[in-house]
Formats: structure tokens, C-alpha cells, sequence
């Protein structure tokens, strides 16, 4: 059972917003920054292991050190060595490296933001809801982003997945972003695209919107416990 979420009801003095899948789709700069990665990492019998959108959307939302372990065991099980991903252990700080340098290069250039993001944005802003962006990507690749997409002046601050001891689903995050906000949880908003972010805000205490086009691990969101779903961020508008 999901109720409405009227952001003019008083009902809120704040919200916290997720940023893949939720305001950019960013699953090009991943895909691309990944088999580049692959690339350098992997020797010559893996090269016919593919890596595609469908792969990635599963993988992403955990922050980048969960998310290049992940692709790394996908390509060595995909390649029929399920037996040898312990071998990602090995080559793991190689990974993480080489996919920093390239994410750092492309981000932004393959990612779109979502209909509807800019006036739901505005919508939040009219009314008079302080915005923090919390996301589980690094804060130098967030920073830059939302401002790649010209996001940034929505936002009075932004978290990122190392700005903090622990990341989403951890509530820590969420905690740290009321407490930045001077708001109580009860109260903070906190809008996301998947079981992560519904996960931390029930234990930090904040409401939760999902969004139901993210990622969500490749499951359904709307089997997600959550206090309310829109297909588009510019339903805000219609919600008083």
C-alpha cells in the first residue's frame, strides 16, 4: 500500500535525492568505462566476453568498489572460468585504478538525465525544500556530473559514496544528510530508484519515493517497500 507524497501539505521540511538512475541515466559512461577497464586488465582469452547495458544495470547502486568486483566475476563466469574469480581478487587494485581513470575521463559524455528530472527538480525547489544529492557514486565524479547536466544549482550539498564511514543501504548517509539539513528524518524526503535507497531511509527513519525506470539490481521496484512510486519526477508537479 503506497500513500501520496504532497510536497505542499507541510508534511516535509526536506529532501534527499539519489542520482543514477533516478536523475541521469548513466549506464553509458559505465559500460563504456568498464570495457575499457576490462581492456586493460584482462588478458587476451577474455576478449570475447561481452558487457552490455542489461549486465551493468544489475551491478550498479553499491558504489564503484562493489561494482568493478562485479564485473570482473561476470566476465571470468561468462568466459567459463566461474572457478577462477578469485583470480578478481588478485587483480582487483589494477581494476580499480584503471576504471577510475577511465570513468574520470568519460563521465557525463554517454549519460542523459531522465524526463521529467528538471521539473520535478523545480517542483522541489518551489516548494521551498531544501535539496542535498546523496548518491553512492564517488564525490568527484558526482560533483562533476550534476554539473556536467547543469544539476548542481539544485542542490545546497552533495554526498558521495566516500563521503561517509559507510555507503547506502547503510542509513548512516541519510543520518549525516539530516544532520547537515538540521532536519528530522521523519520529515526528509528521501527519493531514490531502488532497494538501496528504500532500505536506508526505513532505517534512518525518512520517507521514501521511488522512481520505478532506475536500476534496482534488475529487480522490480515496485516489489521495493516504499511510501509511494512515480514514472517521472515531473509528476511532482501534480501531487499538492
Amino acid at each position: 500500500m503506497t500513500t501520496p507524497v504532497c510536497l505542499h501539505s507541510g508534511r516535509y521540511d526536506a529532501a534527499i535525492v539519489d542520482l543514477d538512475g533516478t536523475m541521469v541515466d548513466t549506464l553509458g559512461d559505465f559500460v563504456v568505462a568498464l570495457s575499457l577497464m576490462l581492456a586493460d586488465v584482462l588478458p587476451p582469452e577474455y576478449a570475447g566476453a561481452a558487457l552490455d547495458s542489461a549486465d551493468v544495470g544489475r551491478m550498479v547502486g553499491k558504489g564503484s568498489e562493489h561494482l568493478v568486483k562485479s564485473v570482473l566475476n561476470h566476465v571470468l563466469a561468462q568466459a567459463g572460468r566461474a572457478d577462477a574469480a578469485i583470480d578478481s581478487v588478485a587483480i582487483y587494485d589494477h581494476a580499480q585504478a584503471s576504471y577510475q581513470r577511465h570513468y574520470a575521463a568519460v563521465n557525463g559524455q554517454h549519460s542523459t538525465l531522465y524526463p521529467g528530472v528538471l521539473e520535478g527538480l523545480d517542483t522541489l525547489r518551489k516548494s521551498g525544500l531544501p535539496l542535498v544529492c546523496l548518491t553512492n557514486k564517488p564525490l568527484a565524479f558526482a560533483r562533476i556530473l550534476l554539473r556536467r547536466k547543469k544539476l548542481d544549482g539544485f542542490f545546497c550539498e552533495v554526498f558521495g559514496g566516500d563521503s561517509f564511514e559507510r555507503k547506502k543501504p547503510d542509513p548512516l548517509p541519510l543520518r549525516k544528510a539530516c544532520e547537515f539539513l538540521g532536519t528530522l528524518p521523519a520529515r526528509t524526503l528521501m527519493i531514490g530508484d531502488s532497494s538501496n535507497d528504500a532500505r536506508a531511509a526505513r532505517a534512518a527513519g525518512c520517507p521514501v519515493l521511488l522512481v520505478t525506470y532506475g536500476y534496482n539490481h534488475g529487480e522490480p521496484v515496485r516489489g521495493v517497500d516504499a511510501d509511494g512510486f512515480v514514472d517521472s519526477l515531473a509528476e511532482l508537479s501534480g501531487q499538492h
